[in-house]
């Protein structure tokens, strides 16, 4: 799950009326091999990366809850929160580092979905995904495994990366599937920064990513699956919670404390405030789900197989509540289901998922 910011406040019309549906995300996984490329090296044009990297834009901000209520209208696919247009456009997933030499990212807290899963050793990587803002940073970017290939293709998005592994570049050769890779023929779409060094100062832009797209002539219609999302609120009936600690691994571990004010859960790396490199602001989430899913390590570099497909179990949390879910891959995305069999909605807004080994015991306070 980081990389990426800014916003832009949204109105809708009272003449035309439509229900976004949600549901959550997620995908297969199949065997990763040697990767390709893991340490990109830059290819833009001398001027694109010295305007770029010299220039620190001040993004807007805009609030991540919605209100109680959603208003009739137009909706953003992913988050269900109100649009001023009916939205067409393909989303584009990024690729993001967590590595300590990648913190803190830019541009995560301007995706609608981000999902952290465990890449190789004791490192995770972000998959962020953007349709209803225009991040003008995101990053650093780093390189694609097969199930984050399989994420992107479930939500018909542009995908975006620096590199991958011999196993993803099979299967989105085989898949004729769009997307835009620094390392081979598309370094223009990115920039890299001065103040740190290679590979964890990659980044690109909605703008440019759009640009990417155009002169590639990938098709920028969505054809994507729909979410269901909440009509009044959150329907969970699990018991409160204030505070969720997630291991991953040895000396890794994201924890979220709920903002009863705000009605997001604020986001913590190690013990300390996951902030935006470029805002300063702490990372929030209106929906946070944590999905058990079966893990194999696959090679000496601690590469792996993740599942997600399921069934398996999880936990989400939303306004300061929890519930137990059983999830699973139906219609090509990732459901969540109470007890009695029934799709668990999400509330309008941004999405975390945190995909984590069978097993994982979370702390909740």
């Amino acid at each position: 799950m980081s990389t990426l910011k800014r916003l832009q406040t949204v109105s809708h019309r009272k003449f035309l009326s439509l229900t976004t549906i949600l549901g959550c995300t997620l995908m297969l996984v199949t065997a990763c091999s040697n990767e390709q490329g893991a340490a990109p090296t830059a290819s833009p044009t001398p001027q694109a990366a010295s305007a770029t990297a010299n220039v620190t834009p001040t993004p807007a901000t805009q609030p991540v809850i919605a209100p109680a209520e959603v208003p009739t209208g137009f909706k953003f696919p992913l988050t269900g929160l109100p649009a001023d247009h009916e939205v067409k456009s393909r989303p584009f997933m990024v690729m993001v580092e967590n590595a300590p030499q990648a913190r803190p990212q830019t541009g995560l807290d301007q995706a609608d979905i981000v999902y952290e899963i465990l890449a190789e050793g004791e490192i995770t990587r972000f998959v962020s995904v953007y349709q209803s803002h225009a991040a003008a940073i995101i990053g650093p970017v780093r390189s694609i495994r097969p199930y984050f290939v399989e994420i992107g293709d479930a939500l018909d998005a542009i995908i975006v990366h620096a590199g991958w592994s011999q196993d993803a570049m099979d299967m989105m050769a085989g898949r004729n599937l769009a997307h835009l890779d620094e390392v081979y023929g598309d370094g223009a779409y990115y920039w890299r920064s001065t103040d740190r060094k290679a590979p964890h100062n990659l980044y690109t832009s909605v703008d440019k990513m759009k640009k990417g797209a155009e002169a590639r002539k990938f098709r920028t219609e969505w054809n994507g699956p729909l979410l269901t999302f909440a009509k009044d609120g959150s329907v969970l009936s699990g018991a409160p919670v204030q505070y969720i600690q997630i291991p991953y691994l040895m000396g890794y571990f994201v924890s979220y404390s709920y903002d009863a004010a705000a009605g997001v859960y604020k986001r913590s790396m190690e013990g300390k405030p996951h902030l935006d490199k470029e805002t300063g602001k702490q990372l929030e989430t209106r929906n946070l789900l944590v999905l058990e899913s079966k893990h194999q390590i696959i090679d000496k570099e601690g590469r792996r197989i993740v599942d997600v497909f399921g069934p398996n179990k999880g936990v989400i949390f939303q306004e300061g509540k929890s519930q137990s879910i059983t999830w699973e891959r139906k219609n090509g995305l990732l459901r969540a289901y109470a007890s009695d069999g029934k799709e668990v909605p999400l509330l309008p807004g941004n999405t975390w998922v945190q995909i984590v080994p069978e097993g994982t015991k979370l702390k909740m306070e």
